[in-house]
């Protein structure tokens, strides 16, 4: 066999896994599929792909809000469309029980959204890959929002959970850099 062949062989074999593993599309009241920590009180769910398309079909009335850190934002990079407006900030406070920096949520997040929204706008919310923003979508509903989707795959997407995978632990599985969305 060429290398060729056995290149193009082990890149089919890698996507058909990454498929089998890549969770179905979302859309409407889909609890069931979603997991728990990514449901909302809405019950409203898209994946990146269809966010997009939505925007895509709409820009005027749809609008993408990304509620992760002014730094993930700026470092891990974001959709182009995308109001960057977080949910949450980073505090120097360690969580030892957690083993990471604690998180603060915005004082000012509800009424920050409220300043882009307009009456009939279509809001996707958008976070690393989705709970986080299921969190926003909630406190966006319970300030009277009505129309909030969670982008269940969020920017960078789900990890891989197979120790035989190569990409075991990375987040290749779906998100919006995975589906080829402009970033």
């Amino acid at each position: 066999m060429s290398r060729l062949s056995l290149i193009t062989l082990l890149l089919c074999l890698l996507a058909l896994t990454v498929r089998a593993q890549t969770p179905p599309a979302t859309t409407g009241d889909t609890s069931s599929e979603v997991p728990k920590a990514k449901q909302t009180t809405l019950g409203l769910y898209v994946t990146a792909a269809e966010a997009y398309g939505r925007w895509e079909a709409d820009p005027t009335h749809v609008k993408i809000v990304d509620v992760r850190t002014p730094e993930e934002y700026i470092f891990v990079g974001h959709a182009d469309m995308a109001w960057n407006i977080p949910y949450s900030f980073q505090t120097y406070a360690w969580d030892a029980g957690k083993e990471h920096f604690a998180m603060q949520p915005s004082a000012t997040f509800v009424d920050d959204v409220k300043a882009v929204v307009q009456p009939g706008d279509t809001l996707y919310l958008m976070c690393r890959s989705g709970p986080r923003a299921a969190r926003a979508v909630n406190a966006l509903a319970e300030a009277g929002l009505t129309n909030v989707y969670n982008i269940v795959d969020g920017m960078e997407g789900d990890a891989v959970k197979d120790p035989e995978s190569p990409s075991n632990g990375k987040r290749v599985l779906n998100g919006w850099k995975n589906a080829g969305l402009p970033w």
